[in-house]
Formats: C-alpha cells, sequence, structure tokens
C-alpha cells in the first residue's frame, strides 16, 4: 500500500496570505448581506440628525422618533464597538469598496498599471475635513428652516431609492449628477465618500470610543520602517502608539490582515483568537438592532 503523502507546514508568510484571503471574503460576505437586508440603515441615520435640528430651529421640544432612534443607535453601537457599521453594515461604505476594487481590476486588466491609481495622500489628509464643513453647513440649514434648498439635491437619498428599486422621481437631476460624480471619486480613492462628503461618518469620527473597543499595537515586535499597515489602510491612518485613537478609522481592520507581525489586535481578536468569531459576533448584534430599529427590509 501507497502511504499518503502529508502535506507540507504552510509557511507564517502562506499563513498570513490565506488569514488576508479569509478575512477579506468574511468582510465581503457580511457587507453584501448588510447591503442586501439593511440599505437604509445611513439614510435612517442621518436622518435623525436632521430631526433635532429641525426641532431646535423651531424651538420645539426634542421628540423621540424612530429617525431619532435610529440615531441613538447607531451611536450606541459605535461607542461600544467603535465603527464597525462604517466598515461592514453601511451600504454607501460597500458601494464604495466594490467600486474602488473595480476601479483596480480595470486599471490592470485593461491598462496595465501594477499599482492603482490614487489620491496623494496630503490631499486625503486635507480632504477629509471637508466632511466636517458639510456636515456644519447642513446644520445651519435645518437650525434656519433652510433646508429646501436640499429638495432633490441629496445623492444618499437618490442611492437609498435605488436600493429600494426605484427609480428617483423628477427633481432629483442635481442628485444624481452629485452621486455619479461620487461613484467617479470612489474609483480613483477607497472610501471616497465615507473619507470627504459622509456627514454620518462626520458625527461618527467626533464620537469618543471606548478604549477596549479601540485597534491596539504591539509596538516592540514592529519591523523598523515597515508601514505596511499605513500602506493598505483606505483612510491613510497609521498605529503610530500603541492605541489608535483616530476618528477617521473606519474599522475596515485591513491593518490587521496586512500585519506582517500580527501586531495590531482588540480585546476580542484576542480572547477567542478566531478570525470569524468577532466579526460575525458584532454582525449578528447590528443585525438584531437594526430589526429592532427597522433598518430590515425584510421584516
Amino acid at each position: 500500500m501507497m502511504e499518503k503523502t502529508q502535506a507540507k507546514p504552510l509557511t507564517a508568510a502562506q499563513q498570513r496570505q490565506r488569514d488576508k484571503k479569509r478575512r477579506t471574503w468574511l468582510r465581503t460576505g457580511v457587507q453584501l448581506f448588510f447591503f442586501v437586508s439593511m440599505p437604509g440603515a445611513f439614510v435612517a441615520g442621518f436622518s435623525g440628525v436632521k430631526q433635532i435640528f429641525l426641532h431646535i430651529g423651531a424651538g420645539e421640544v426634542l421628540s423621540v422618533d424612530s429617525f431619532t432612534l435610529s440615531l441613538l443607535g447607531l451611536c450606541g453601537f459605535t461607542l461600544l464597538f467603535d465603527r464597525f457599521f462604517c466598515g461592514y453594515a453601511c451600504a454607501f461604505g460597500s458601494l464604495g469598496d466594490a467600486v474602488w476594487a473595480l476601479s483596480g481590476l480595470i486599471q490592470k486588466k485593461l491598462f496595465h498599471r501594477k499599482k492603482q491609481l490614487r489620491l496623494p495622500e496630503r490631499a486625503v489628509l486635507l480632504g477629509q475635513k471637508v466632511k466636517y464643513l458639510l456636515l456644519a453647513w447642513l446644520v445651519a440649514l435645518y437650525v434656519t428652516r433652510q433646508e429646501k434648498m436640499l429638495t432633490g439635491a441629496s445623492p444618499w437619498e437618490v442611492f437609498s431609492r435605488l436600493t429600494a428599486l426605484h427609480l428617483p422621481p423628477e427633481g432629483f437631476g442635481v442628485g444624481i449628477g452629485l452621486l455619479v460624480l461620487i461613484l467617479l471619486g470612489m474609483a480613483v480613492q477607497p472610501r471616497f465618500f465615507c473619507q470627504f462628503l459622509c456627514p454620518m461618518g462626520a458625527v461618527f469620527a467626533l464620537l469618543p470610543v471606548l478604549p477596549f473597543a479601540r485597534l491596539h499595537r504591539q509596538s516592540d515586535g514592529c519591523i523598523p520602517g515597515c508601514n505596511a499597515c499605513k500602506q493598505q489602510c483606505p483612510v491613510c491612518l497609521k498605529l503610530e502608539e500603541t492605541s489608535l485613537r483616530s476618528g477617521e478609522c473606519i474599522a475596515c481592520e485591513a491593518c490587521v490582515g496586512t500585519c506582517p507581525k500580527q501586531n495590531i489586535h482588540r480585546w476580542d481578536m484576542a480572547l477567542c483568537k478566531s478570525l470569524w468569531l468577532p466579526v460575525l459576533g458584532k454582525a449578528l448584534l447590528f443585525f438584531l438592532l437594526g430589526c429592532w430599529l427597522g433598518f430590515c427590509r425584510f421584516i
């Protein structure tokens, strides 16, 4: 009888590459699930911001309606689990990831580019400030009761209608045009909308995050001059210290999968030593929260 040949054990580099692929497929699957089941979560959350400042502008007592609850739910989840919603559950963010991936494939296959075209880092860091100005402008419009200026000009409202399989009505030409421009931006910069134009992203970035929810780095084990985490980060962040405190982090965990020394972690990763359980656990909690808040289109 012929003895079965035993498979050679994977090298450390091969193991990292396999884990990185598994992490990518896991994240893609979670994003697709929420894109199909809860595409309106982003719009519902920002509608809560709108309702609050409309009441303030009118001098009315704040009321807790479904939109306000949606905002509170998203903010509460972000406090506990960082921007998991942005990295895994936001339909607009998932659209950005898909467009960026498609753009990279086209550039590689048709134009034979080895490195995907993207904006310079300095432009990205400056552009990240725009969403705060946009949020302040929108809040000013709501407080002064000038929100009618935005009728037909909201690209995320157009997107929300499309995900609900409805065409935008007449008068949404500006919103459609802005959505097209955003899609073009997504092709040249990862998470273009999230970084530069998302008002909810500005809200989340301003929120404090509990220390245990942050990513941490074992700096003693890092390779000098590595910068792998920064090169893979879609929002150009680097774990300069032992804890990532920047509100710009969208919790996509690209840095975790690319670190050659596996130095980047969070408490849930260290606790269960699994690629799957931390992500699936938070996805389940967000799904239950979304069902309670009315995000799920099938319930």
